[in-house]
């Protein structure tokens, strides 16, 4: 786990950072890829190595601008943290960005998890970054 940025305290209602992203995946290859990328790009990255320690630091009171969540890992998977966030009110307008190389198609994951931007697995990098951007709230470039 790596926490790049300013957490707020718990249980306070806080606006997200800008620049802020939190990734959520098992693949350890992928998360210091993606937060390479992220990071050249200007954002400020957090990691998560699944969907109950993204909801801890959430709860603990880190508050970025997107969540990037892949769908399958162990221990909690994206749908189940999809799930609880949904459910939290102080975590349930955090954007999300569904990234995974499952075969669901984007209009069967939005029935599912709603509002979000999805990107297949290996994700093309503009593709990535335009979902982030329309998440946040950025400009695309």
């Amino acid at each position: 786990m790596v926490i790049a940025f300013e957490t707020a305290s718990s249980g306070s209602d806080v606006d997200p950072e800008p620049l802020a992203i939190l990734l959520v995946d098992d693949d350890r290859a992928v998360l210091n890829a993606l937060t390479e990328l992220l990071e050249s790009e200007g954002y400020k990255v957090a990691t998560a190595i699944d969907g109950l320690d993204a909801l801890d630091q959430l709860r603990g009171g880190l508050r970025p601008c997107v969540i990037v969540l892949d769908l399958m890992m162990p221990v909690m998977d994206g749908w189940d943290f999809r799930h609880e966030q949904m459910k939290d009110q102080a975590l349930r307008d955090i954007p999300v960005v569904v990234i995974t190389a499952t075969g669901f198609s984007e209009t069967s994951l939005k029935a599912q998890f709603g509002d979000i931007e999805f990107v297949a697995k290996p994700p093309h990098i503009r593709g990535l970054l335009d979902a982030i951007r329309r998440r946040s709230g950025e400009p695309i470039h």
